[in-house]
């Protein structure tokens, strides 16, 4: 066995080395989906996602548009927040949120016979009406469906939605309904997702604009 002697700051630029050179065909990928889809794969060590990552038309494009442009992100769960880079955050000029421990979301949705992660999507919507706005969703299928909903109602128009929430009730067919909509997404088809998920495919995108040193 080959233990390789690599130094702790070069060690994620390795893993991309090796991931390059065991992903395969990418032709069906432009170069900035395929930094996405590296990314997901660093942080889950997953080949799968090179096929179950699937990017609406332009999606990475308006993407990046809409964090150049200061977007609001905000998460369905306080993991995929705490894992998306801050630094990249504040360098942008974008704002990050996630509602899902607020008080008032918690009597909204007890009061609905809803799901905090419903709640979340609703107060999103009314508060971020004039800034681009990027959904992410790890983990409640129920954030995916009401963020559908609210779309086709015409009261919701997010820049992006990053569907990827991960289990077996409902993840499936949220995820589809998200992909039946008029808007950019980048979904994780099947059960497969996560907050890791869902915050490396922010930190794939804030990357290509923002420059780590």
């Amino acid at each position: 066995m080959n233990i390789e002697n690599i130094k702790p700051e070069d060690i994620e630029k390795r893993s991309m080395e090796i991931i390059e050179s065991e992903i395969g065909d990418t032709s069906h990928l432009t170069e900035s989906e395929k930094l996405i889809v590296k990314r997901v794969i660093h942080t889950t060590a997953d080949f799968d996602y090179l096929n179950n990552l699937k990017f609406s038309e332009n999606a990475v494009e308006k993407g990046l548009e809409a964090l150049k442009s200061g977007a609001v992100i905000v998460t369905d769960t306080n993991m995929a927040k705490a894992g998306i880079s801050k630094p990249a955050i504040k360098s942008l000029g974008c704002v990050l949120h996630c509602f899902m421990a607020d008080e008032d979301v918690a009597a909204k949705a007890k009061a609905a016979g809803s799901t905090r992660a419903v709640a979340s999507v609703e107060k999103a919507m009314e508060l971020f009406r004039e800034k681009p706005l990027i959904y992410v969703v790890g983990n409640a299928p129920t954030a995916l469906i009401r963020i559908a909903e609210l779309i086709e109602e015409g009261r919701m128009n997010p820049a992006l939605v990053v569907g990827a929430p991960v289990g077996f009730v409902n993840i499936i067919q949220s995820k589809e309904m998200i992909k039946k909509c008029d808007v950019p997404y980048i979904v994780a088809e099947g059960r497969k997702g996560g907050s890791t998920v869902a915050a490396a495919i922010c930190n794939a995108m804030l990357y290509q604009i923002y420059k780590r040193s």
